[in-house]
């Protein structure tokens, strides 16, 4: 999604799109959920999309694909950019790297080496974005992925009961824009 967004999308096509997809997907889960002998039908296909815990509730990519259009409406596209790289690279990676490798446990199903994983990623996330795409110059962009990256770490730890598909991207949404507000960082 950032990718596309980045390269090939302005933020109103973006925004139709993504409304349009979370409009059809939300319609989609509502009838999957509401009428099994359908669900039925479509097993095969749900296999491919949805986890075991998912076949029977709403799915995750409810809140993923509304937080990505919230994050689009909200922030200016540097900001959404790294918000949704966040969620598609540093929550998949701290998973991978927790269950893999994690002996150290934080809190419910977090571990030290998947927050590690989760950090690192987001600071990779947070820096290219500012660096490369939003041409920040390093000082600013390493000092606001650091603190941007230290945050969304910190409150992925947490034990909030929403979906960090939501929570995620908002929070980074919400973080980023403020620091780069009082570093002076203007983004378009």
């Amino acid at each position: 999604m950032a990718v596309a967004y980045g390269l090939f999308f302005t933020h109103s096509e973006a925004v139709y799109i993504l409304g349009a997809t979370a409009c059809i997907a939300y319609v989609f889960d509502k009838i999957r959920v509401a009428y099994p002998e359908i669900a039925r039908q479509v097993q095969g296909l749900a296999n491919l999309f949805l986890r075991a815990e998912e076949k029977l509730s709403e799915s995750s990519m409810i809140p993923y694909v509304i937080a990505v259009l919230l994050t689009i409406i909200s922030f200016p596209k540097p900001i959404s950019l790294i918000a949704i790289s966040t969620l598609a690279l540093a929550d998949p990676m701290a998973s991978i790297v927790g269950i893999k490798f994690g002996r150290h446990p934080l809190a419910p199903n977090r571990t030290l080496e998947g927050s590690l994983a989760f950090f690192a990623a987001s600071l990779l996330c947070a820096f290219f974005v500012l660096f490369r795409v939003a041409d920040v110059a390093w000082p600013a962009a390493l000092g606001i992925s650091l603190m941007v990256s230290l945050a969304v770490t910190v409150f992925e730890t947490l034990p909030v009961k929403l979906d960090d598909n939501l929570t995620i991207p908002l929070f980074v949404g919400f973080t980023g824009w403020i620091l780069c507000a009082v570093f002076g960082v203007t983004l378009k």
